[in-house]
């Protein structure tokens, strides 16, 4: 069963030593099924974007790492809340500092491969985002944040290394 009510509050965020927020995300994605892996693997996959809650630009879904969850909760949970979808993770893409345009501190954020296994016709955050499956290229142009772009070039990266060892 899937709670669907997003955590609200930050009495139990964590913080980095800077006093900026722990925030954990990831970039959904999944395998076309009518195009072959081959060596490019970024016309392979699509990965899954999200509105912000203000309704601009394109992002992946993130969000507080809580002090009462591991880290792979906290992302799933993030995954769920915001984008209404489940997976499987895939491992760690990096961890970047990034500069809170709300607060202005410095926040670390730390970004996950999630193979999304089951996409939710409703979640908690429906009303408030919106959630589009785009290309590699679509996701590019259209990323905001640096470091969530790095995040998907990370991605790319390792889909691709992980395809040619299986093929080996």
């Amino acid at each position: 069963m899937v709670c669907m009510v997003s955590r609200q509050g930050r009495e139990l965020q964590r913080y980095n030593k800077a006093g900026g927020r722990v925030v954990v995300g990831c970039i959904p994605y999944k395998l076309k099924e009518d195009i072959p892996i081959g060596s490019r693997i970024d016309q392979a996959i699509e990965v899954l974007v999200i509105t912000s809650q203000k309704g601009h630009g394109m992002m992946f879904p993130k969000g507080g790492w809580e002090l009462d969850e591991t880290i792979d909760e906290a992302v799933t949970r993030e995954a769920m809340e915001e984008a209404g979808v489940l997976g499987t993770l895939q491992g760690e893409l990096g961890i970047w500092n990034y500069i809170s345009k709300r607060y202005n501190v410095v926040y670390e954020g730390k970004m996950y491969a999630l193979k999304v296994t089951n996409e939710l016709c409703q979640w908690p955050e429906m009303h408030v985002r919106n959630r589009k499956w785009v290309s590699v290229a679509e996701a590019r142009e259209g990323c905001q944040h640096k470091w969530m772009a790095d995040a998907l070039e990370k991605l790319v990266s390792q889909l691709s290394m992980r395809y040619m060892q299986e093929t080996a």
